[in-house]
């Protein structure tokens, strides 16, 4: 094979992967639609009445998912952490960071010694924090 031929066949097994790649995510793209359309479908209503109740009983449940969840303050990440009432993103890293720092709290009342966390704030969430799996 001389050097005339190299830049066609690697063209050819260019073009043939390209193919391939092309089908897989032509097929991906058609099953994404597939699923997009049918949460679509699940998702109209018969009037916006009916709309905006699902989405106000949508809201009521996501906040009583949140005041409900007990929160492991030895494992969790900040997403559950800033779910704790008065702990925003700040105080849910200056958590992680004690643990880090500390080890985990022994007692719930423990995490009053983080910076920027009073006493308050653990007696507001009592019913919401543990310190060990349950």
């Amino acid at each position: 094979m001389n050097a005339h031929h190299k830049p066609g066949l690697i063209g050819a097994m260019l073009s043939k992967a390209v193919s391939a790649v092309g089908a897989a995510a032509a097929k991906a793209s058609l099953i994404m639609t597939l699923m997009l359309s049918e949460a679509l479908a699940a998702t109209c209503f018969a009037s916006p009445q009916q709309a905006y109740a699902s989405l106000l009983a949508q809201e009521a449940a996501q906040l009583h998912a949140r005041t409900q969840t007990v929160v492991n303050i030895n494992r969790a990440g900040e997403g559950e952490l800033v779910s704790l009432h008065g702990i925003g993103s700040s105080k849910a890293q200056a958590i992680i960071l004690y643990r880090e720092m500390f080890g985990g709290f022994q007692t719930v009342d423990d995490l009053a010694r983080v910076k920027g966390i009073g006493q308050k704030t653990v007696e507001k969430n009592r019913v919401r924090i543990s310190v060990q799996d349950e």
